[in-house]
């Protein structure tokens, strides 16, 4: 399966930017939580059970994972969801998290990975869990830029819908980590409505300050 299409520089340079920082958290943690800069599995998989929510798992289905990582969404598909018929194509900018990944599941049926910033095919769902938070040394416009285009082609290539999440804003007053990215629900909401003309239920409440976007065709 071939990677998706070539953007232009400036989302190059940022996908690049990604890669070169995802590989580094994966070749110093291995395929673990942390090195997919997650604390601990038990949040890891809180925030599965709220992307999957999109997805109807009493008939088969195909889904596409972008910024799959290790692949750590099919163990929990393993564990939570043993009888779904689930097609898998996780989809990552850093090759060593695809390695990592293929080294890990190449044996599972139905299942393929590829290098790359989008799908290179069409599935009834997708899910991108945690790929906007991480904005590093971008700049706000570039990784707006990011975002928006990142959403298109997630649409583009869903055809019953797809889920992302996002951090949502820390109170007044209250200082975060720098280089990480967060924007108020109606933000993107507003876009996904807007722009990408789709029905869209906003999941929060699970307990972290954040909260998760389940995107449908209308």
């Amino acid at each position: 399966m071939q990677a998706a299409h070539d953007v232009g520089p400036g989302l190059a340079a940022v996908h690049a930017g990604i890669a070169r920082y995802y590989t580094e958290t994966v070749q110093t943690h291995g395929a673990t939580p942390h090195g997919v800069d997650w604390t601990c599995v038990p949040t890891q998989e809180l925030r599965f059970v709220q992307l999957l929510k999109l997805c109807d798992f009493t008939v088969p289905f195909s889904l596409n994972d972008l910024g799959c990582g290790y692949g750590a969404l099919l163990a929990f598909l393993a564990k939570r969801h043993r009888a779904g018929k689930v097609d898998y194509l996780g989809v990552d900018l850093s090759s060593a998290m695809i390695a990592q990944a293929r080294e890990l599941w190449g044996k599972r049926r139905k299942t393929e990975f590829v290098v790359g910033h989008a799908s290179p095919r069409s599935a009834d769902y997708s899910l991108a869990s945690g790929i906007f938070n991480v904005r590093l040394d971008q700049s706000a416009a570039q990784w707006t830029r990011f975002i928006a285009t990142t959403l298109e082609h997630l649409h583009a290539t869903s055809r019953r819908g797809f889920a992302v999440n996002f951090m949502a804003p820390l109170p007044r007053g209250m200082m975060g980590a720098s280089g990480l990215y967060r924007a108020p629900p109606g933000l993107w909401r507003r876009y996904c409505e807007q722009t990408l003309s789709a029905k869209v239920e906003i999941i929060t409440g699970y307990g972290m300050r954040e909260y998760t976007l389940l995107v449908r065709p209308i």
